[in-house]
């Protein structure tokens, strides 16, 4: 009994923050769309495993705008990392009666029982980067393969094939596992690259954590050459111990993930974060909304839908004078072209 009682407490902490977060509004519908996005009354939840950071929280509005232009009522679940807390939210979403649940990060052992229930259930449900192994599930997913191996080619441009690294990693994570996939093959087919130290952290706030463990490592290892952080939280960090080491000229920084703060570090006067690669976070929510509008209304969305990446250095920033996320997808087209993914004629883009 007291173990049904706490599980019924965890589920309506849930609810609650669930309730105090929720955006958007039942509109009168969207002239011309199918059902049930012509009446309107379309419900659906973000169940998010991790908000804090520069890319989740651009990524977050960009959920908010894109369901806001669909006038669809949005709940919000924030777990806070905590894979126990983004569990009950999902049970607390299915109990809802939503339409559509976005799951967004988290541990797949933890969610696909549950989310298995919601696909029972009828409800529409789309993943961002979370492989939840469900045929019923769409599969939103950055390139991770590409982000990676984007970065780590301009390192090997910059820095030749043999050098001292350190590597910001945490495993467990769809994410992070795809892109320690691409670190391994590269270091395989280039010897010359001694992985000297490997460390990182998500406890918050994430930057100054990974600061305090990339100093230990700069310390240990005054021969560093390059720090491959494949998220921008991780690439905020280490710059951080590079700074307060004064090695701004010897450390170079490669990382995946672009904020308008990430820009704003990188065109810093000697900054080391030479490079990164990158989806636009902002429109990476918006598709992972529209992609879930598609599935409530009854389209073919295929299994995945993946947003391509763009490989953005320093020296692009500067010498194109890029101000902000927006700035740059309008100077580096490319970074902007998936803005053209999960489209259908009657889905209005968010502003």
């Amino acid at each position: 009994m007291p173990a049904l009682i706490n599980r019924a407490l965890r589920r309506l902490a849930a609810g609650a923050l669930a309730l105090s977060l929720a955006s958007g509004a039942s509109a009168a519908g969207i002239d011309g769309a199918p059902a049930p996005f012509d009446k309107g009354g379309v419900r659906i939840a973000l169940v998010g495993y991790l908000f804090s950071g520069d890319f989740p929280e651009a990524y977050l509005r960009g959920v908010e705008k894109q369901s806001r232009a669909l006038g669809v009522d949005l709940r919000l679940f924030d777990a806070r990392q905590r894979a126990a807390t983004q569990r009950e939210q999902l049970e607390q979403a299915i109990d809802l009666g939503v339409d559509g649940i976005i799951v967004q990060l988290g541990l797949a052992e933890t969610l696909k029982d549950t989310v298995d229930k919601a696909v029972a259930k009828g409800i529409k449900v789309v993943a961002f980067d979370v492989e939840l192994g469900n045929p019923g599930v769409t599969q939103i997913e950055q390139d991770h393969h590409a982000l990676a191996q984007l970065a780590l080619d301009q390192a090997l441009k910059d820095n030749g094939n043999a050098f001292q690294a350190g590597y910001v990693f945490i495993g467990g994570f769809t994410p992070m596992e795809r892109r320690d996939e691409i670190w391994r093959q590269v270091k395989a087919a280039n010897p010359g690259i001694v992985e000297k130290a490997r460390f990182g952290t998500l406890n918050p706030p994430i930057a100054n954590s990974v600061a305090d463990q990339a100093s230990a490592v700069l310390r240990a290892n005054p021969g560093l050459q390059v720090i491959f952080a494949p998220f921008d939280e991780f690439a905020k960090g280490a710059k951080i111990a590079v700074d307060e080491a004064g090695l701004g000229e010897q450390v170079k920084i490669y990382s995946a993930d672009i904020s308008t703060a990430d820009i704003q570090i990188m065109k810093e006067p000697g900054s080391a974060w030479a490079a990164t690669a990158a989806v636009n976070p902002e429109v990476a929510g918006a598709i992972s909304v529209r992609t879930l509008a598609q599935r409530i209304a009854g389209e073919e969305t295929g299994p995945r839908v993946q947003v391509p990446a763009t490989l953005i250095t320093r020296q692009q920033l500067l010498d194109l004078d890029v101000k902000n996320v927006r700035d740059l997808a309008q100077k580096l087209p490319a970074f902007g072209e998936s803005a053209s993914v999960a489209r259908s004629p009657w889905i209005p883009l968010a502003d």
